[in-house]
C-alpha cells in the first residue's frame, strides 16, 4: 500500500505522517516514509536528526545507481520505520518533481518498494504543481491534513483537484482528511458538506503534539516517559486501522475556487463591510 501526505506548508503534516508511520508500524506493517520536501527534514521524529538525502546521495556518486546500496539512503527510525528523504533541487532551480522521480527510481533498483507493506509519501505542503503531485502517480490513497481555518482548507481543496485529475489516469482515491490541532471543526464540517469525503480523525489542540516536534520525538516514543500522553497515540492508531482497513475512498469534486471564498470566508459573504485592512479588489484578492 502507498499513501501520499499533503497538506498546507506549517499545517502539521511531517508530525501527523511521523506518528502514522509508528501506528502502521504497531499493527505490524514494515514501513517505509519518504520525506518529499527540499527542507528534508520529513523523518525529524523519527530519526532525531536531518539523514543525508538520496540526491545528494546521487550526486556523490556520480549518478551511478549501480554504486549505491540501500544502507546508503534508507535510515532506520522509531519503531523500526525505515526513512529517506528525497531531498531537492537549489532553492529557485530545478524541478521537486524531478526529484521525487529519481527517488523513486533508486528505490525500484534497489527493489526497495517490493520489501516494504506501506510506503508513506510525506509531500512539500501547499505547492501542488506537477512536479510536487508526482507521488499522487505511485499512491493507492491519499490523505490530506488541514485544520479548521480557512487557508488550510482552501490548500485541501486544491490538493481535491490534483486527486481528482491523478485518479483520471491512476488507480488513486483520495482516503479522506486528518484534522490536526483543532479546537473546533465547523468550518470542517461545512467544507465536506459541500465537498463530500470522509474524516479519518480529527486531533484536538493538544500542546505535546506541537512539542514533540521541536523534540525529535513521536508521540509514541514520548509516551515511554510520558506515560499520560498514551491516549494521543491513539488517534493515529485509529487513522492506521482505518488505512488497513482498504477504505473506498472518494475521488473528490473540488469546489471552484471563488465558491469556496464565498463558502468560508466573511469578506466575501459580506461584500459591503470589507475588513478596514483590505483595500483590494476582490476578483484581485484571489492572485
Amino acid at each position: 500500500m502507498r499513501l501520499a501526505v499533503y497538506g498546507k506548508g506549517g499545517i502539521g503534516k511531517s508530525t501527523t505522517s511521523c506518528n502514522i508511520s509508528v501506528a502502521l508500524a504497531r499493527r505490524g506493517k514494515k514501513v517505509l516514509q519518504i520525506g518529499c520536501d527540499p527542507k528534508h527534514d520529513s523523518t525529524f521524529t523519527l530519526t532525531g536528526y536531518l539523514i543525508p538525502t538520496i540526491i545528494d546521495t546521487l550526486q556523490e556518486k556520480d549518478f551511478h545507481y549501480e554504486d549505491i546500496w540501500p544502507e546508503d539512503v534508507i535510515y532506520k527510525g522509531y519503531g523500526g520505520v525505515d526513512c529517506v528523504e528525497a531531498g531537492g533541487p537549489p532553492a529557485g532551480a530545478g524541478c521537486g518533481g524531478y526529484v521525487v522521480g529519481e527517488t523513486v527510481k533508486l528505490l525500484k533498483e534497489l527493489n526497495a518498494f517490493d520489501e516494504y507493506d506501506v510506503i508513506l509519501f510525506d509531500v512539500l505542503g501547499d505547492v501542488v504543481c506537477g512536479g510536487f503531485a508526482a507521488p499522487l502517480n505511485y499512491a493507492d490513497y491519499a490523505l490530506i491534513v488541514t485544520d479548521n481555518g480557512f487557508d488550510a482548507l482552501f490548500a485541501a481543496n486544491r490538493i481535491a483537484a490534483s486527486v481528482r485529475e491523478k485518479a483520471r489516469t491512476h488507480p488513486l482515491r483520495l482516503a479522506g482528511l486528518i484534522g490536526n490541532r483543532t479546537s473546533k471543526r465547523d468550518l470542517i464540517d461545512k467544507y465536506i458538506d459541500t465537498v463530500p469525503m470522509p474524516v479519518l480523525e480529527v486531533l484536538p489542540l493538544i500542546e505535546d503534539i506541537r512539542v514533540s516536534r521541536v523534540k525529535g520525538k513521536t508521540l509514541f516514543e514520548m509516551t515511554e516517559t510520558e506515560a499520560a500522553l498514551s491516549y494521543v497515540c491513539d488517534y493515529y492508531l485509529n487513522i492506521a486501522d482505518q488505512i488497513l482497513a482498504l477504505p473506498e475512498g472518494v475521488v473528490p469534486k473540488d469546489a471552484a475556487d471563488r465558491d469556496l471564498f464565498a463558502l468560508l470566508s466573511d469578506f466575501y459573504l459580506n461584500p459591503q463591510q470589507p475588513p478596514a485592512t483590505v483595500d483590494a479588489e476582490p476578483d484581485l484578492m484571489m492572485v
